[in-house]
């Protein structure tokens, strides 16, 4: 094979070990999302969102690519070098055999070299700068070659996986990207620290993600005191022990005295002062005092409630948490304590005769419940 020849396969084969390297890293640290941005109007973003779904047989047969591609610079451009530098050291008068031990290792630097820098590293770097790019660029002619080698590749997962599962550990076939809350953490206190992120946002979104860090029992007072008014109250009482608290809601006990429903004072003023309230009480939301405040407002969305009975199974109640609760504690600059407001001042002389001063704050707490209930 003459010089030119080893040259231009050379150069080929380096291009396509620069490919499979390209792709390899393109896939790895390319988002998906942003992938999925781009799919419906670009095929070849579809061709990188289809080998993304299949990563293991992609790195298969990028690793294929890349070994049959040293083979082949060991077997062609190797021996070349090392011929070409044979005649070289035959003129300084080494021995025959020493001659040609340097034109092996030179020619293996040489090879090793072209294939390192020029054939991974450069390829690695361009992908890993620009994913996205990189992925869309390679995913077509990556695609077709799959096609070629997909029995092989196939072949080579299955057993790898197989290996795998003999150990102990379960295969996956495409990236899963996830943050815990202390990587968010950690970023968010960076991006502050360098003043990209203002102080404000900084607070709200360490107090979003404290959700899961906080329980509700965090929220709890030393001494919870929760107000409540028996089975058989009255409309009158409701109003009384609002006016007295602060509450708007008030709890509603069982006939063991346990709080089971809680009544909305306004449910009450347009009843006669000895009229039951028991069948204008809805069910509170009890829960345990180590649910996390994320999957406390979930449940309380869900169930359109406001307020939360903290209490663990088998045990007395440990206190009343609020919505405002949880926002007060997480992002304390949002809530407001507006001024206590008669209801007489703004409802009609039927209610005003109640005589029922209700203080629309959220300043009280009922057993660590904001007073807005």
């Amino acid at each position: 094979m003459s010089g030119l020849e080893v040259t231009v396969w050379t150069a080929v084969i380096i291009t396509l070990s620069a490919f499979f390297v390209a792709v390899e890293f393109a896939m790895l640290a390319s988002k998906p999302y942003r992938l999925e941005d781009a799919a419906p109007r670009s095929r070849s973003a579809r061709a990188a969102l289809r080998s993304a779904n299949e990563l293991t047989v992609v790195l298969a047969g990028c690793q294929l690519g890349i070994t049959a591609c040293t083979l082949a610079l060991g077997a062609i451009t190797k021996p070349a070098v090392q011929y070409s530098l044979a005649p070289l050291l035959d003129t300084a008068a080494l021995p025959s055999w020493v001659a040609g031990v340097v034109a092996f290792v030179l020619a293996l630097v040489v090879v090793t070299f072209l294939h390192l820098v020029v054939g991974e590293m450069a390829p690695k770097s361009w992908a890993i700068a620009h994913p996205e790019t990189s992925a869309t660029l390679l995913a077509l002619p990556m695609r077709g070659f799959m096609v070629v080698t997909r029995p092989v590749l196939l072949l080579m997962n299955e057993m790898a996986n197989a290996m795998l599962r003999r150990i102990g550990v379960e295969p996956v076939n495409e990236r899963h990207e996830t943050s815990t809350s202390d990587d968010l953490r950690q970023l968010v206190e960076h991006s502050a620290n360098v003043g990209a992120l203002d102080a404000t946002y900084r607070a709200r979104i360490t107090g979003a993600l404290d959700l899961e860090q906080l329980s509700l029992a965090d929220l709890l007072p030393d001494r919870p005191s929760i107000t409540a008014v028996p089975a058989d109250a009255v409309a009158r009482q409701v109003r009384e022990v609002s006016r007295a608290s602060g509450h708007l809601r008030v709890l509603v006990e069982d006939g063991a005295g346990v709080p089971r429903r809680v009544v909305h004072v306004r449910d009450t003023l347009l009843l006669a002062d000895d009229a039951p309230v028991a069948d204008r009480a809805a069910d509170v939301l009890t829960l345990d005092p180590g649910t996390a405040l994320g999957a406390t407002l979930a449940a309380m969305r869900r169930t359109s409630n406001q307020l939360v009975l903290v209490r663990a199974e088998g045990s007395a109640p440990r206190g009343v948490v609020t919505v405002n609760d949880i926002i007060g504690r997480l992002f304390p600059e949002t809530v407001r304590t507006p001024e206590p407001a008669s209801v007489g001042a703004v409802r009609p002389p039927s209610r005003r005769a109640l005589g029922t001063a209700v203080a629309e704050s959220r300043r009280a707490t009922q057993g660590g419940g904001a007073g807005g209930r």
